[in-house]
């Protein structure tokens, strides 16, 4: 079969972009421009490690993200093709914008498989600090001890908006992001101010509780709906919205679902996409662990496509650099959404801690938070690594799973029903303290469990690991 196209393509070694990306970037961009056409051969890895005198590996990988994102598929003994079916190109040529039941405790707890949070030892806590007390000095004291916007500090909103459009692919202004103390309180905000009572919200189940009683606190009334391997169940959504109820919103962890820890197909997003735009309601993303993600790259939110007409984009600082750390934020493009967000934010919460918030922009611009996000990677993948085969040795007969592409945390299902109930009790006197499945189920509890990894030492999540596999 003759492959005539040829990659041209000027590898830039100084910039921050890896160059297995630069390669898959380049390979995008003569897809958009109609160089490589729909259904088009491409050379094989090692041709092409030729052609661009590079490692074949790292051609390799540049291949593997285009099969990931579907601009590539791989056809059985006839090589890697452009795929007949392209992604949206649209999100993909951004164009950054200016400006309890264990109430009995017989023991402390000694190990706790929490819902997914980070390492707090190797957050960079005394840079943090130090860039508290230089701002708190800097700063004339009549600056800082006023009052200042109820959104955020306004250099902050613009590095998140720089961020999200740049890292993330959305395209928002500082003028549509709102900080706030914590992903929660985003939420409460979306909520009080898109929701009113008896509206229709759909959530994912299982899914996220702390959420839906914001959600129903706000007077809305959820529907809950089934996730599989690749995510919300749109087929589902689409039911509901065909027997006539009105929807007002739907509630999604599509990056790193919660607690499941899959992935939402491009398929899945597409549909929710179309649904929205066709029925009306507001997808509500909560990407609540975006930067931890041990594949080739992320996949975009949904937020990101520009099709979509409403969304609300909530995220969080905390799982960054420490879970005490309370800086969330959302970001919206809806016509007025950000003013009644902040008109409501105002009456509750006058500001943030406007301080910190500049302290974590300094991190930001001195390379703190990235250095530390590369190390808190490498970190996290060697724990779940090591998860992975405690799993093996302990519960390789005795429950399914999938090792997750990111986040901190495994979903863990028992080949047999099994009474969490008893469980958690019979851990909770050796000291061990599980997330029992009817924390995050609608109803009826999933058969499954959400084990994190992120905190924990190697010690503590072998002995953790084993004994609850002795009572699976």
């Amino acid at each position: 079969m003759l492959r005539p196209w040829q990659l041209s393509l000027q590898i830039n070694y100084d910039c921050d972009k890896p160059i297995y990306l630069q390669i898959a970037d380049a390979i995008i961009a003569d897809i958009q421009s109609g160089r490589l056409k729909q259904g088009t051969a491409l050379p094989g890895s090692r041709k092409l490690s030729e052609q661009l005198k590079l490692n074949r590996n790292t051609v390799v990988d540049a291949l593997q993200v285009l099969l990931n994102e579907e601009w590539l598929v791989s056809k059985e003994r006839k090589g890697t093709f452009v795929a007949d079916q392209l992604p949206l190109l649209s999100v993909y040529q951004k164009v950054p914008v200016a400006v309890d039941d264990n109430a009995a405790v017989p023991l402390p707890t000694r190990i706790h498989f929490d819902d997914g949070y980070p390492d707090s030892k190797i957050a960079p806590i005394a840079e943090l600090a130090r860039a508290y007390r230089q701002i708190f000095n800097r700063k004339a004291r009549w600056q800082l001890m006023g009052y200042g916007s109820e959104l955020g500090d306004w250099k902050f909103r613009q590095e998140l908006s720089r961020m999200l459009n740049h890292n993330r692919g959305l395209q928002v202004a500082a003028q549509q992001v709102c900080v706030t103390r914590g992903s929660q309180m985003a939420m409460y905000l979306t909520a009080q101010c898109i929701l009113k009572k008896d509206d229709w919200l759909i959530v994912e189940n299982p899914g996220y509780q702390p959420a839906w009683k914001t959600f129903e606190q706000a007077g809305a009334r959820l529907l809950p709906v089934n996730v599989d391997e690749e995510g919300l169940v749109t087929d589902d959504v689409k039911s509901i919205l065909q027997s006539g109820r009105k929807i007002k919103a739907v509630y999604t962890t599509p990056h790193h679902q919660y607690p499941t820890t899959v992935t939402m197909s491009l398929q899945r997003r597409l549909e929710l996409i179309q649904l929205s735009n066709k029925y009306g309601f507001t997808i509500i993303e909560d990407d609540y662990d975006n930067e931890f993600h041990f594949g080739y790259r992320p996949v975009l939110p949904i937020s990101s496509f520009d099709e979509l007409k409403k969304y609300v984009y909530v995220g969080t600082m905390s799982k960054v650099v420490a879970p005490a750390l309370r800086i969330g934020y959302l970001a919206t493009t809806i016509p007025g959404l950000i003013e009644k967000i902040a008109a409501l934010r105002k009456i509750i919460d006058v500001q943030g801690d406007a301080i910190m918030e500049q302290a974590v922009l300094q991190l930001i611009h001195d390379g703190t938070i990235k250095k530390h996000l590369k190390k808190a990677t490498q970190y996290y993948r060697a724990k779940r690594d090591l998860t992975a085969s405690l799993l093996i040795k302990y519960m390789g007969e005795k429950a399914g799973y999938t090792v997750p592409e990111g986040g901190l945390a495994f979903w863990i299902v028992p080949f047999k029903k099994c009474n969490w109930n008893h469980i958690a009790a019979q851990l909770q006197k050796k000291g061990i303290k599980i997330i029992t499945p009817n924390q995050y189920s609608f109803r009826k509890a999933a058969n499954g469990i959400r084990l994190s990894y992120g905190a924990l030492s190697a010690e503590q999540l072998e002995e953790g690991v084993r004994e609850l596999a002795l009572l699976i």
